[in-house]
């Protein structure tokens, strides 16, 4: 999954300026033709650890299960365990 997001993230800066010009002029053909891939939209924020998609703390890049397992074992400064 994490290489395919890499992908995706390349056929969207390849197309950016390209998608640009097509939507001022609004040519809805040209962005039709288009890859789906190369559309914004279509990105996810992903953990940089795991790869999980669900829980994503954009402020640390991590997945919530990921970021408390660091937490716990001290990796990420001025963090405390309160109730969890």
């Amino acid at each position: 999954m994490k290489a395919r997001e890499v992908k995706r993230e390349k056929l969207v800066a390849k197309y950016a300026a390209k998608r640009e010009a097509l939507k001022a002029a609004g040519d809805q053909v040209g962005l039709q033709k288009l890859p789906k891939n190369s559309s914004p939209v279509r990105l996810h924020n992903r953990c940089s650890l795991t790869g999980r998609p669900r829980g994503y703390m954009r402020q640390f890049g991590l997945s919530r299960v990921t970021f408390r397992e660091m937490a716990l074992m001290g990796l990420i400064p001025g963090v405390k365990k309160a109730s969890w």
